[in-house]
């Protein structure tokens, strides 16, 4: 399998291009879209530059080694988004983390359910919360739930946003790590449980339509209407 479209903006907008070779947040050098000397060639070293172009053309061999190693590790049968949304998640924490993770082992179970919160569970990087883990995250467990049937509903898609939106623009503060693990739980919490989401919902409107039928009544009985 390969990764689709949907799958490749995920890794290059949370990745970010960077020209000049830099320590991301665990002190591994990177360099281009999130290239590291332990994907293979070439080798980032201090004061190292590289072009979008090349930079593009390094992460597409990238992506392919990193979409193998997910290949290779599953044993049960995914769709495109699903694929594409563990090579990412595999890019950003390596295959050895993703080969021994938690998702993994719900993806090869079957429990496609538990995934959205697995992925969710990876969003610290030296021991710190970092909202574009979680930002991430969350966006991962989106794609590999998206479905006809699981999009989020219209309804929830401004709060997960907003709460993205003033996390990643308030990153150096804790009150960002927690909008955008709200963010996160909202959306995990509705793929994991959509029906159970849309029966209290449904029970939330009749019991609104109920007061607002009674406060109704009570007003025209004390008006003699």
């Amino acid at each position: 399998m390969n990764v689709n479209d949907k799958g490749l903006g995920l890794i290059q907008k949370y990745e970010g291009f960077r020209a000049r070779a830099y320590r991301d947040a665990v002190g591994v050098w990177t360099i281009g879209f999130g290239h590291t000397s332990m994907a293979g060639s070439p080798q980032v070293k201090p004061g190292m530059t590289v072009s979008r172009e090349r930079a593009a053309q390094i992460l597409e061999t990238d992506i392919q080694r990193f979409s193998e190693g997910v290949a290779a590790a599953l044993t049960a049968e995914v769709n495109d988004n699903q694929f594409s949304a563990l090579v990412s998640f595999a890019y950003n924490v390596g295959l050895g983390n993703f080969r021994k993770s938690g998702v993994l082992a719900a993806v090869n179970a079957g429990d496609h359910r538990v995934v959205p919160r697995r992925l969710a569970l990876w969003n610290k990087a030296g021991g710190r919360v970092l909202p574009g883990l979680v930002a991430r995250r969350a966006a991962e467990a989106a794609l590999y739930a998206e479905t006809p049937e699981t999009k989020l509903p219209d309804v929830l898609k401004p709060i997960v946003e907003e709460a993205k939106g003033k996390a990643l623009a308030r990153s150096k503060t804790a009150w960002s790590a927690g909008l955008a693990a709200t963010a996160a739980a909202i959306q995990s919490f509705w793929l994991a449980h959509q029906q159970v989401v849309m029966v209290m919902l449904g029970v939330l409107i009749i019991a609104a339509a109920a007061v607002i039928i009674y406060e109704r009544y009570k007003k025209s009985k004390w008006e003699g209407v």
